[in-house]
């Protein structure tokens, strides 16, 4: 099976020298090698040709998963790999993702020895959890742009992949809830050799949130309703039994969050219909 390799690229000519060459001297002459540069204002594009990748050039700065997005409907091949163009990830790891591709569809490659700083960490470890709840299934790294996967199954879900640096979370939720099996293989990342990290804490950290939240709606509304209407029934049990056994009364403060609650409760019921005509509806166009 042909495989294509993605780099969404912004400002990354210098590092690009260096993971490039590796790519090739890993892949052979097999894979096509796909540089999306994203508006770069350096010689991100020149250098990636310079080494006989081809060059998808985004006419303003559109996002890193767009340029994901750009670069998977461009891609030739049946397998497609997914890197970050930072110098973080080792091409020779490459191989030890492909060779699990036989029994599942999409394999990521899980950073063990991150070079983050401790509140990207922490985010992470936030993230991973709220995704293990929501899909039932260990997440070892949601954030992670080092993975494989095959082009079928990912070309149904490019519609619902954000424009950001989000996109990870996106895909491999989106993969999971569809039953697309998915692994993590662990991997040893490097420290970014030049430039900084685009990701800002408030602005990409709520965006992650609302995305894993979006999703979890998607995918399986009764995860995040269920919760919040436990919440609101319990707290108008707690309010009417104090109302009840000081004042002899049941109040409207408890009518108003056992409404809520059955409210809320209903609406996950009528989501979860939804989702899972929608699940029916990818079933079908495979």
């Amino acid at each position: 099976m042909k495989i294509s390799v993605v780099l969404p690229a912004y400002n990354e000519a210098e590092n690009l020298k260096n993971i490039l060459p590796g790519i090739r001297k890993t892949m052979g002459d097999a894979a096509e090698i796909i540089v999306v540069d994203d508006a770069s204002s350096d010689q991100t594009a020149l250098v990636a040709r310079d080494f006989g990748a081809t060059v998808i050039k985004n006419p303003y700065n559109m996002g890193n998963g767009a340029a994901v997005k750009r670069g998977i409907r461009r891609a030739g091949g049946d397998i497609i790999v997914l890197m970050d163009s930072d110098g973080q990830h080792r091409p020779q790891d490459i191989p030890l993702l492909l060779k699990e591709l036989d029994d599942f569809d999409m394999v990521i490659g899980a950073r063990t020895n991150s070079q983050q700083v401790w509140w990207r960490k922490s985010a992470n470890a936030l993230y991973n959890c709220l995704a293990s709840y929501v899909t039932d299934v260990k997440i070892d790294d949601l954030t992670s742009g080092f993975r494989v996967f095959k082009k079928a199954q990912a070309l149904k879900f490019l519609y619902l992949l954000p424009n950001t640096f989000s996109y990870p979370s996106t895909l491999t939720l989106a993969f999971i809830k569809a039953s697309y099996p998915v692994k993590f293989v662990p991997v040893n990342v490097l420290a970014r050799s030049r430039g900084e990290s685009k990701i800002n804490l408030i602005k990409d950290g709520s965006r992650f949130l609302s995305i894993i939240m979006k999703i979890s709606v998607f995918f399986a509304p009764l995860k995040v309703f269920l919760p919040v209407s436990l919440l609101f029934f319990f707290t108008g049990l707690g309010y009417y039994s104090y109302t009840f056994f000081l004042f002899h009364r049941f109040t409207n403060m408890s009518a108003l969050l056992f409404t809520a609650s059955i409210i809320i409760f209903m609406l996950g019921l009528i989501s979860e219909q939804v989702a899972s005509l929608k699940m029916e509806k990818i079933d079908e166009e495979s």
